[in-house]
């Protein structure tokens, strides 16, 4: 069940990630590196880093060990969801009346200019979040019941629109590109839920939109390890975020640099570690719950085997071909051979943190599952603190790259933590067997 499943997410996810790149490819072409790419991506990165840190990460993790744990699973993830979206929908609104104010602040190096012409984008695209949110509800519903299809290939979705987006809109000016693209967005966004709608029907699960009453006691404890888990899953993403909002200091191009290799780095990271751990987390909630420890470390045993060898693997073909990875996809059109080496420099100072940063996803499962997401998020905090630490150290002398580096750094540190956590007894065990 674990191998068809980790199989099923892989294949999905690696589905999404060759559109998404053919995606990358024609962006690359249209609209290059610069101001306009990097006003699209400052847009696209606000509703995409509150995605990862409320809808996919925090909320999974602490939404499926409770949703495993109640005895009114119907109640309990009809008022969970009620509440979710009205939050997400106000918050949307209030981007949107002050969509200059939060692009000045998540792009303190734009010029006042640069702010007017990426206001419009930011407010757009952030309505792809509480779309996103309702995916990522019934995404966490079927992984329950081991039905995992649907929501991994149904990212593919997103890449289609926003390609049709490109081709659409590849004759007309640069401005209007990152509209057609907003709009894009969102319109990947509907598609998604669309077809989640239909998995829900036929797993029989509509019936959790009944919006029942529930004694607030119920939801407490999921409340408590939900603000927790949001505190663990946004270092990550913070980091990310960090690295462009100082990269809006360095010239234009470094904003599109650091993405276009993160998107690389991201492939092995989704392909290998995220479906894996998308796959092993229901499992190992289930095991927990049961009281069947040795069945949930048998679990982390495999994944962790399995996981070791693919990235590293990874790790070695992306460093030694770099270049080659990134001429081939992306130096066509407007991407030049300087934006090339820049972007395979930054790729390689992704990829030497590609092993600590999947292997500590999947032990990090394990606090989650047994109810530590309090111990997670101090264990993420603390290396995000390293991190800025590191960035600020580098970004002077080695620009986007050092950006780069202090993430691969930080993931090392998160790493060794996660395994101190999960106890270094039990991991020297995995290791040992």
């Amino acid at each position: 069940m674990l191998i068809k499943s980790i199989f099923t997410n892989s294949s999905g996810i690696l589905t999404s990630r060759i559109l998404g790149f053919i995606r990358d490819l024609l962006m690359a072409s249209i609209l290059g590196a610069n101001i306009f790419s990097d006003i699209f991506f400052i847009a696209f990165k606000v509703p995409n880093l509150f995605r990862r840190i409320f809808a996919e990460g925090a909320f999974t993790q602490a939404f499926i060990p409770a949703y495993a744990k109640t005895r009114q699973k119907i109640r309990f993830s009809s008022i969970v969801f009620l509440q979710f979206l009205a939050f997400i929908i106000v918050l949307s609104l209030i981007v949107t009346l002050f969509s200059h104010v939060i692009t000045k602040a998540i792009a303190i190096g734009f010029s006042q200019d640069t702010v007017d012409l990426a206001a419009p984008l930011v407010a757009i695209n952030f309505y792809y979040l509480p779309l996103i949110f309702i995916v990522t509800f019934m995404a966490a519903l079927l992984q329950y019941k081991n039905h995992f299809a649907t929501t991994a290939y149904s990212t593919a979705l997103l890449n289609l629109t926003l390609i049709a987006a490109l081709l659409l809109s590849q004759n007309m000016d640069k401005y209007t590109i990152t509209y057609y693209l907003s709009y894009g967005v969102l319109a990947g966004g509907v598609l998604q839920v669309l077809v989640h709608i239909m998995a829900m029907k036929r797993k029989n699960l509509l019936k959790v939109f009944t919006f029942k009453k529930l004694r607030n006691n119920t939801t407490n404890k999921f409340y408590k390890n939900f603000l927790s888990a949001t505190m663990g899953s946004s270092t990550t993403h913070i980091s990310a975020f960090l690295d462009t909002w100082l990269a809006s200091f360095l010239v234009a191009g470094n904003i599109s640099y650091l993405y276009y290799g993160n998107r690389i780095f991201q492939l092995p990271l989704a392909l290998f570690a995220i479906a894996t751990s998308i796959a092993l987390f229901p499992m190992v909630a289930k095991a927990i719950k049961n009281r069947d420890e040795n069945r949930a470390l048998e679990l982390m045993k495999k994944s962790f085997m399995i996981l070791l060898g693919l990235l590293s693997v990874a790790t070695l073909v992306g460093i030694v071909f770099d270049e080659l990875i990134i001429r081939l996809l992306f130096e066509r059109g407007a991407f030049t051979s300087t934006d090339t080496q820049n972007t395979a420099l930054i790729l390689t100072m992704y990829l030497i943190g590609l092993i600590p940063f999947g292997l500590a996803k999947i032990f990090s499962l394990w606090l989650y599952a047994t109810d530590k997401q309090f111990l997670a998020a101090k264990i993420s905090m603390k290396a995000l603190a390293w991190n800025i630490v590191f960035s600020l150290a580098f970004i002077i002398p080695f620009e986007a790259a050092g950006l780069a580096f202090a993430s691969t750094l930080s993931g090392f540190i998160l790493f060794y933590l996660t395994i101190k956590a999960f106890g270094f007894r039990r991991f020297y065990t995995l290791l040992k067997s």
